[in-house]
């Protein structure tokens, strides 16, 4: 349903309105340059005294700058407008939008003039998409083939072939009617169709499959250009002949190579020299293709009252090449004498009526009958089966009695008509599909078109529909006049070397001749004129890092350089040489094309994209659908095997240019498509926790950015990477302290440099910067929330922070140990990497060394399952892994040996285990004194915030002093009234002496207890546990690549939380590289399978 709207003019206050014509309507806006200039001249105080008001948002430069906002009625929309445009404006712009075709830029000097010189599109559906879609529909295969398919595949199975294909591509024309008509085609029709559909990876892989498809295309038209020449133009131009009857194919393809790089060097030096002169010229190729046609039609509706006289010798059932005979008997009588023929001489070792002769020569008679018997002949019925031979048998017509020779019977040498290939029904459909392709002629003229979403739809449909009913009817047409061994007589052997359409035109043969020789030339150079510029369309989209250097031409836009990789290519189509054998190929490349271009409307219908609107109602995702099964089918039906190797050259573009194209966001179907089954999958994933097997680390990795917002270890990335090696989740986190309204900027820097790292790093997961108030709750809630539905991580990565000890580290302890109790609370695992920056990166290789698990207690498999991991990647593969665990005076650790590499085996992990004995013994003094210093640390450090507290009080008291005695009495004392229980504004000199005195005592009293202290006995066991347990790991483990422990969890009494760091500071001490691991408190590695 359209929709209706209206144009309200909206008048500034104080300017009067325009007075009404006499008919009513408004007089038109002033246009001239003088009639602006008075405007500005009234609007800036000239005209009537009143200066122009003063924005307050936007600066005088800016009102300045082209008068950017005319009158005062959008005052209120001033600050959108600097980033958005009004809708005159916008509109406007829209109005004068041209599209010229990329790369052909005849007459423009330089972008500047083009965009000056707007190009008015003229053209319209019959000139502008019917007649070019016909001109590319019909050509060499309806000339050259049509008639030797209906022979060889029979009526019926022609008319299957035919319909198949049509079918085919009126599906296919359907579909890209639709995705014409849902916008602006620029351009590059069928290629930008598709990559701005289903993505660059598709695009570029299905753009270079169109242009290979072109390109071999113009190899086919020449071919079929020569072979017009040299087998009924001018026989004698051959340069290679054969020696013996029956040995003309291998001749014939020598001079197809030959003649063909001839013939491409000339057309490639025809489009280099102008285009304009192939486009003048295509209507003259045009004219040639429908005048052949109606000479066709014309020439069946003679034959239902006078056939044309052309007669086929036979031998028996065999038919006769008539290239070395005239007559077509055995013997002539003249003057009562009987004489031998030609024909004799060439089946007898002699012409004397007694010589020796072939035995199939002997018994069969030799007779003639019309090789056109016209439509009312009946001779449909006998054409209506198949006749598929194999290559090298003669032509023999069904139904006609022969008496077989013995079987060492000569025939290679004889003048029967032989079949070159063998023939089946899969091989025809190869060859015939050639002759539908061109449909998207009209799309890639949709620049040049007034109504591009009018005109693509309705040519391209009915240039289908005339087309498919032309080679429909011709085939009833040609099984219904011709004689079956006649369509079978591919080169019109059996007529003089006519072609065999020719011999059913009217008024002569040569009207097809010549026509068809022209326009397969016409249609040669327009594919040598379409395909670099579609090549050039596609390397300058960028996408494709390596043929870059195509987009490049002349200075007027030819495509000098794909016009000559193009050449190359179209030659080694040259040299195949065989017409039959280049047609498939060129087969493939087109069905796969169409195959996309279906699977390109079927996704946008499917996924109800709000942008998907085509003007275009009669399509349906079904028909898509049928249309991309169909394209498939006809693949496999045409040749397999090259079908596999259509697809594995596009499958190989897909995957480089995923791996190294530039990322293009082109809002394509295909993006669409992954949200919708990633949406699917996350809901999916929904239902539950994954189960053990399942199991694997899905990380938050915690990183620390200083003021540049650079990563302050990178080396963490790496350590990811190589944990993860590009599986599972990773979510990549930092928190930046402050408002977000006011860090905006900084975030989004931020952003790009851990996306950069992250790409260095090969980190392949996705990035979180979260402002917060305090560094603290950024931290909460980005292991509160980060991830989405079930992809949420279950383990946080961080490193440990070597400058905890530091009170102005802003990711002090107090951050670190609050960080590691919630990880707890949320179950989740928590990795701690400790020398973070002496972790290898991605490039190094440890060649030996050890993995060193030290299991003292079971955290549900973490760290069995993190050194697998960790050895999958190519820095830690050659490093082997121990697991070393802790008995203590109770433990039978002979047994608990056994019973770990019991447990090792049925997890499927190779490692070597050790049981480490640790019994009890005196703490040493040692032990006693680092508790004692790391709490007399603790307590200082408290008193030190204390005094710093009492020193701001002070300050505060001193203000509220200044600030009372200013005051006036009476307000004191309402002060004192309404808060007594409050600090007593009014302050004496004496109260403030004996205040300073108190706190100094106290303090000084502080200071003397911490060096009286005696240490907390649960700490000096807790240090005792932390100072062996270093030693012991610290014997067997000093020299290991790297060193996985058991993290012990923070006390439940928060007052002893900067012991706790000292307890991991002394556990870890002495070793380079440390990952503490605490588990999340459920199972991940598992025994069963």
């Amino acid at each position: 349903m359209p929709t209706n709207f209206t144009v309200v003019p909206v008048e500034a206050q104080g300017e009067e309105r325009d007075p009404p014509e006499r008919d009513g309507r408004r007089q038109p806006l002033k246009a001239t340059a003088e009639e602006e200039e008075e405007d500005e001249e009234r609007e800036r105080g000239a005209g009537d005294g009143t200066a122009r008001e003063s924005s307050p948002f936007i600066n005088n430069a800016e009102m300045d700058r082209g008068n950017m906002y005319e009158g005062k009625n959008m005052a209120l929309f001033e600050e959108e407008m600097d980033s958005n445009p009004m809708v005159s404006s916008l509109l406007n712009k829209l109005a004068n939008y041209t599209n010229l075709t990329q790369g052909v830029v005849e007459h423009e000097a330089d972008e500047d003039s083009k965009r000056k010189e707007v190009k008015v599109p003229r053209m319209g559906t019959f000139i502008g998409v019917y007649l070019p879609c016909l001109q590319n529909i019909l050509g060499v295969i309806l000339f050259l083939r049509l008639t030797w398919i209906v022979g060889t595949a029979g009526v019926l199975e022609s008319f299957i072939i035919v319909f198949m294909c049509c079918a085919c591509t009126m599906l296919t024309a359907i579909s890209m009617s639709a995705i014409a008509t849902n916008g602006v085609v620029p351009a590059g029709g069928s290629y930008y169709m598709i990559s701005r559909s289903l993505g660059p990876e598709f695009g570029g892989a299905v753009g270079l499959c169109f242009y290979l498809g072109t390109t071999f295309a113009g190899a086919m038209y020449i071919l079929g250009t020569i072979e017009i020449l040299l087998t009924y133009i001018s026989p004698s131009a051959a340069i290679f002949k054969a020696e013996e009857v029956g040995e003309e194919t291998e001749p014939m393809l020598n001079n197809m190579r030959v003649y063909g790089t001839c013939i491409i060097v000339l057309m490639a030096i025809v489009v280099f020299v102008g285009v304009k002169y192939v486009n003048k010229l295509a209507l003259v190729f045009l004219a040639c293709v429908i005048l052949s046609i109606i000479a066709i039609y014309a020439g069946v509706i003679k034959t239902a009252f006078d056939p044309p006289d052309f007669p086929i010798c036979l031998l028996g059932n065999r038919t006769l090449s008539k290239r070395n005979f005239d007559v077509c008997a055995k013997f002539t009588e003249s003057n009562n004498e009987t004489k031998t023929t030609m024909l004799w001489r060439l089946f007898c070792d002699s012409s004397s009526l007694n010589a020796t002769c072939d035995d199939y020569f002997t018994l069969n008679n030799v007779t003639e009958i019309q090789g056109i018997p016209g439509i009312t002949s009946g001779v449909l019925l006998d054409n209506l089966w198949s006749t598929y031979s194999e290559k090298g048998s003669i032509v023999e017509k069904k139904g006609q009695s022969s008496v077989a020779g013995s079987e060492d019977t000569k025939i290679a040498g004889r003048p029967y008509v032989f079949t070159d290939i063998m023939t089946y029904f899969t091989m025809l459909v190869g060859i015939y599909f050639p002759s539908v392709t061109g449909i998207m002629a009209g799309s890639n003229r949709s620049g040049d078109l007034k109504d591009a979403q009018k005109s693509i739809p309705t040519g391209t449909i009915l240039a289908i529909s005339t087309t498919s009913f032309i080679y429909l009817s011709c085939i009833v047409l040609f099984g219904a006049c011709i004689e079956g061994v006649i369509l079978r007589d591919k080169f019109g052997e059996a007529v003089n070397r006519n072609l065999v359409v020719g011999t059913l035109a009217w008024p002569s043969p040569w009207v097809i001749v010549i026509g068809s020789f022209f326009s397969t030339c016409g249609a040669g150079l327009q594919s040598l004129t379409g395909a670099p510029r579609l090549l050039q369309a596609i390397a300058r989209d960028g996408i494709v890092p390596f043929i870059q250097v195509f987009g490049h031409g002349k200075a007027n836009g030819e495509p000098t350089w794909a016009l000559l990789l193009t050449a190359g290519i179209c030659e080694i189509g040259i040299l195949i040489a065989s017409l039959d054998s280049v047609a498939p190929i060129l087969s493939m490349f087109f069905l796969m094309c169409y195959m996309f271009v279906n699977l390109a409307c079927a996704v946008q219908t499917l996924l109800r994209t709000p942008n998907w609107r085509p003007r275009f109602k009669y399509y349906h995702w079904t028909l898509s659908f049928l249309g991309m099964s169909l394209c498939l089918a006809l693949m496999f039906i045409c040749s397999w095997y090259y079908a596999l190797i259509a697809m594995l050259i596009a499958g190989c573009i897909y995957k480089y240019i995923e791996y190294r194209g530039a990322e293009k966001e082109w809002g394509d179907g295909i993006r669409g498509l992954s949200l919708n089954a990633a949406r699917y999958a996350l809901l999916r994933v929904e239902d539950g926790p994954p189960h053990t097997k399942n199991w694997r680390p899905q990380v938050l990795v915690l990183l620390n950015l200083d003021s540049e917002q650079l990563v302050k270890h990178p080396r963490l990335l790496s350590f990811t990477s190589q944990l993860k090696a590009g599986k599972g989740l990773t979510i990549v986190g930092s928190v930046l302290q402050g408002i977000y309204l006011d860090k905006c900027a900084e975030t989004q820097k931020a952003e790009e440099n851990v996306k950069t790292l992250m790409g260095i790093e090969k980190t392949k997961g996705f990035c979180q910067i979260v402002v917060s108030p305090s560094f603290r709750d950024g931290i909460s809630h980005l292991i509160q929330s980060a991830g989405l539905g079930g992809m949420k991580h279950n383990t946080v990565l961080m490193a440990w922070p070597q400058s905890w000890k530091q009170t102005e580290n802003h990711f002090s302890w107090k951050n670190f140990v609050d960080t590691v109790r919630e990880t707890t609370a949320a179950q989740q695992a928590l990795l701690v990497a400790k020398n973070i920056d002496l972790f290898p990166t991605n490039q190094e290789r440890f060649t030996d060394g050890n993995i060193d698990v030290w299991w003292i207690v079971h955290d549900g498999g973490m760290l069995m399952l993190l050194p697998f991991l960790l050895r999958q990647h190519k820095v830690w593969r050659k490093c082997k892994m121990r697991i070393f665990t802790v008995a203590q005076m109770d433990d039978n650790s002979i047994q608990m040996k056994k019973d770990l590499q019991m447990f090792l085996y049925h997890l499927r992990l190779n490692a070597e285990v050790e049981v480490v004995e640790m019994f009890e013994n005196d703490i040493s003094a040692f032990t006693y004194e680092k508790t004692l210093v790391m709490e007399q640390r603790s307590q200082m450090l408290k008193q030190m915030q204390l005094s710093k507290n009492e020193r701001e009080r002070e300050a505060q008291l001193i203000h509220d002093r200044n600030t009372a005695s200013h005051s006036a009495p009476a307000v004191k004392a309402s002060v004192a009234a309404a808060a007594p229980e409050k600090v007593q504004m009014t302050w004496t000199k004496e109260k403030l002496v004996a205040e300073k005195h108190k706190n100094k005592e106290t303090n000084l009293s502080g200071y003397k207890d911490i060096f009286n202290m005696k240490p907390n006995q649960s700490n000096v066991r807790r240090m005792h546990t932390a100072v062996k347990l270093n030693g012991v790991v610290l014997n067997k483990s000093q020299h290991a690549q790297l060193v996985l422990l058991n993290m012990p969890g923070p006390p439940k009494n928060r007052k002893g939380d900067e012991n706790y760091m000292e307890f991991l500071e002394v556990l870890t001490e002495g070793l380079d590289r440390v990952l503490l691991v605490r588990g999340s408190g459920r199972e991940v590695i598992t025994i069963y399978s």
